[in-house]
């Protein structure tokens, strides 16, 4: 059973099914993606302990696959401790990610790994206090629970707080009224490091690593990614050292996608999820195995290849228009870029800046590759129905 049946769940669905896997798809709205693919699919609000627990126990399902953050998780780490299914990677690792403040606890002050400085507040008041009382500006603040950059913003001076806090609240995937506030890391770039904890030779659970990952984004949300980001020798290593102390904390099995800073050799850790990431859809064209044949080989205890294809990118589709259906014209001229795939994800309803595809690409290096992705992307055009 996948919980959340966006474009990531889709994907994670179809590769299972290519393994002969049943899968049953959850979300909170009809007709999502994952429910045009699955087996059999349910409407649910799985923030509601009691509804998830209640589809659950009606599909009695061997593994329980979290896609999004906004789960009950008390609910999860309930039901794994029963004993009659496993939550993939653990519910301790689902619960923690959820939520901005425990992984950044577990990273910075369990771990020791390298962050940079935050604080979390409960008001706009709190907020103020914590940025001049330390963070300083310019800031980024973020809800502690939300995804894809919702509720994200940069604060330069104080006249922009109240706003910020505002943002904050109407981004929240489960309404805490909390904050994340966190100092700008003057960084070269981001990247993510896609991680996965598989069976291997040893017929234990071992680590494995994809190339890094680059990736811009914008106002939190990832735009466009290419794969693989060069970074130094030094910096590579010291990335994979903070992704495998962070993932081995969560165990389990399945992909993580690790986002971190990069400066130089410097290297600060920044979020995890324990799933695919919208960055890894690159992988898709640059992989042999994508992130999402990687999650579903991990999860059932097959063997997994981390071998990289071609130099690679994804650049996002746009919905570009308000409306409850879109039809997608010139699809056939952006298949005319060289060595470019499409993938539209059907959502039913297309919002201006909701992500409705992705244009993938390969090159003889990741320069080619991204110019022919955003050209590509640029060339299709959602059209109001």
């Amino acid at each position: 059973m996948l919980l959340g049946a966006g474009e990531l769940g889709k994907e994670v669905i179809i590769a299972l099914q290519r393994l002969g896997v049943e899968v049953i798809a959850v979300d909170r709205y009809p007709n999502a993606p994952g429910h045009q693919v699955a087996h059999r699919s349910h409407i649910v609000n799985m923030a509601d302990g009691r509804e998830l627990r209640a589809v659950i126990e009606q599909e009695r399902p061997h593994l329980v696959v979290p896609e999004i953050e906004a789960i009950a998780t008390d609910t999860l780490v309930e039901i794994e401790r029963e004993g009659w299914t496993e939550i993939i990677p653990t519910a301790r690792a689902t619960r923690l990610t959820m939520n901005r403040e425990g992984i950044r606890r577990l990273a910075a002050e369990d771990l020791k790994l390298p962050t940079s400085r935050y604080a979390f507040a409960e008001s706009q008041d709190e907020l103020l206090n914590a940025i001049e009382g330390g963070i300083g500006y310019p800031c980024v603040v973020k809800p502690v629970m939300s995804s894809s950059g919702k509720g994200q913003s940069v604060i330069k001076d104080r006249h922009e707080v109240d706003a910020a806090w505002q943002y904050a609240m109407t981004g929240t995937r489960v309404n805490r009224g909390q904050v994340i506030v966190e100092e700008v890391i003057r960084f070269d770039f981001e990247i993510t490091q896609l991680t996965v904890r598989a069976v291997g030779e040893s017929e234990k659970v071992e680590t494995f690593f994809c190339e890094p990952v680059g990736h811009i984004q914008v106002k939190g949300d990832y735009v466009e990614s290419w794969q693989p980001q060069p970074m130094t020798p030094a910096a590579l290593a010291k990335a994979r050292e903070i992704a495998k102390l962070v993932t081995d904390n969560l165990g389990g099995r399945g992909i993580f996608g690790v986002e971190l800073f990069v400066k130089g050799d410097q290297v600060w850790f920044s979020e995890v999820s324990p799933r695919p990431h919208d960055t890894g859809m690159v992988t898709m064209a640059s992989q042999t195995q994508s992130e999402f044949d990687l999650h579903a080989r991990a999860i059932l205890g097959l063997p997994v290849s981390t071998a990289l294809r071609a130099p690679g990118a994804s650049a996002v589709i746009y919905g570009g228009v308000e409306a409850r259906a879109i039809t997608f014209e010139d699809v056939d001229k952006a298949l005319r870029v060289p060595q470019t795939e499409i993938r539209l994800f059907g959502k039913p309803e297309s919002f201006t800046r909701r992500r409705m595809g992705v244009a993938l690409a390969t090159g003889r290096d990741t320069d080619e590759a991204r110019q022919r992705a955003k050209l590509a992307a640029s060339l299709v055009r959602p059209v109001k129905v």
